[in-house]
């Protein structure tokens, strides 16, 4: 069954069937583009690197983070490769000289893929699912931030957490959103969850000293529904992983996260 899904997905894109590819026509490309991190640049960790990336741009194109665990999307995983339009490598340690053969190979690199926006919408669709319309509901995340005595809240024009905004950046561009934090005058006049603030998140992020990781507890309320989740002890990276997962979920339809 894993060899005869990557020729449907083929067919599809090349048919254009079904409405799926049109529905995208001009969308941002930069949603069938993602970067994964690789040593060396040889195929033995540019293949599972491929591999990885495609799990990533079908959850990052339809908004649905479970879809990266659906044994069929495992399985066309392996078949990555016919997916490809073309990849790039950037030297994360670029400015330091390579000292010999063993270095070169151990290098980190970020391996940027990107991805056939017609064959994805078409591997979406024999995955039983569709890429997230543009344009997407932007979010505004509302964070408080309690380690020890230190507590506040994770503002643009903030003179702490620019290590957390930056996690968050990448966070939404992991799941293809804009996702903005308040001013710090805004941020103490926010309000409440409430039925009308469905592109607004909530969290609350707190520092475990004796796991020594952070636990954050996301909400949500949209179209009258209200939505909790948690995660950790996880590093913040993760934990933003797991707010904008959540919402783009959500958001676009796929229920609740777990």
């Amino acid at each position: 069954m894993r060899r005869a899904l990557l020729p449907a997905v083929l067919a599809l894109a090349a048919t254009g069937s079904g409405g799926v590819i049109e529905a995208n026509a001009g969308t941002d490309c930069d949603l069938y583009t993602v970067t994964v991190r690789v040593t060396g640049q040889g195929e033995a960790t540019r293949g599972p690197g491929v591999a990885k990336a495609l799990g990533d741009v079908l959850v990052k194109v339809s908004g649905n983070p479970a879809l990266a665990l659906e044994p069929a999307a495992i399985a066309l995983a392996s078949e990555a490769a016919g997916l490809v339009d073309g990849w790039s490598y950037r030297d994360l340690m670029e400015g330091i000289p390579v000292h010999d053969e063993q270095g070169s190979r151990d290098r980190p690199y970020a391996l940027t893929v990107r991805f056939d926006p017609a064959r994805i919408d078409a591997a979406l669709k024999a995955l039983d699912t569709a890429p997230w319309p543009e344009p997407r509901p932007s979010l505004t995340a509302v964070v408080t931030v309690t380690n020890g005595a230190t507590r506040f809240v994770l503002a643009d024009d903030g003179a702490r957490g620019r290590d957390m905004r930056e996690a968050l950046a990448a966070a939404a561009d992991q799941y293809g959103m804009q996702v903005t934090v308040p001013t710090e005058a805004a941020a103490r006049d926010a309000p409440t969850p409430s039925p009308g603030g469905a592109a607004t998140l909530f969290g609350a992020l707190d520092w475990d000293d004796g796991a020594l990781g952070w636990t954050a507890e996301w909400r949500m309320t949209t179209d009258g529904t209200k939505y909790r989740w948690t995660t950790g002890p996880v590093s913040f990276d993760e934990a933003f992983r797991a707010a904008v997962g959540g919402a783009a979920q959500i958001l676009s339809g796929h229920g609740a996260p777990n």
